[in-house]
């Protein structure tokens, strides 16, 4: 299915040419895209990945990639957005996220929803799927990594968001 018309192409770059302040950001960043690659081969709905974008991110703190994909069910968009890092990785579809600031902040939104129901015992149905063990304690640790996201990466994209 493709409803990607809203994508903001200029806010992202192929992955081959993504690179960070020095050396050690661009592994780091190599290595989130290596972990974003698996997770979302890891879903049943990705038969192939055509194509990677860098959205933006941090070495060892957060990264954002779209993904072209080729999706094995017509209700799934073609391209998707995952987010991996020092947070348990989710994907986003593209219809609300238009550029990676959107996606950052959208998974920012999900996650407290699942941060918030882990540190109530709430239940997860209509949650994301989290690989990570539904406990309070996960969910305090999120909360504190959400704020900083926030607090510090998304603050400097505000103009971004749609």
């Amino acid at each position: 299915m493709n409803r990607n018309n809203n994508l903001d192409f200029n806010k992202v770059i192929p992955v081959e040419t993504m690179s960070g302040e020095d050396g050690e950001e661009t592994e780091l960043l190599k290595s989130h895209m290596e972990e974003a690659e698996s997770y979302l081969s890891r879903q049943r709905w990705c038969e192939e990945i055509k194509e990677s974008y860098f959205g933006l991110g941090i070495g060892g703190v957060v990264a954002i990639f779209l993904f072209r994909i080729v999706p094995n069910d017509p209700q799934i968009d073609n391209y998707i957005w995952v987010i991996v890092g020092d947070v348990p990785p989710l994907y986003l579809t593209t219809e609300e996220c238009p550029n990676p600031a959107c996606a950052l902040d959208g998974y920012i939104g999900a996650m407290e929803k699942w941060a918030d129901a882990a540190i109530q015992q709430r239940s997860k149905d209509g949650l994301p799927p989290v690989e990570a063990p539904f406990t309070r304690e996960n969910g305090q640790a999120l909360k504190k990594r959400l704020k900083f996201l926030d607090r510090e990466v998304l603050s400097q994209y505000k103009d971004d968001l749609v």
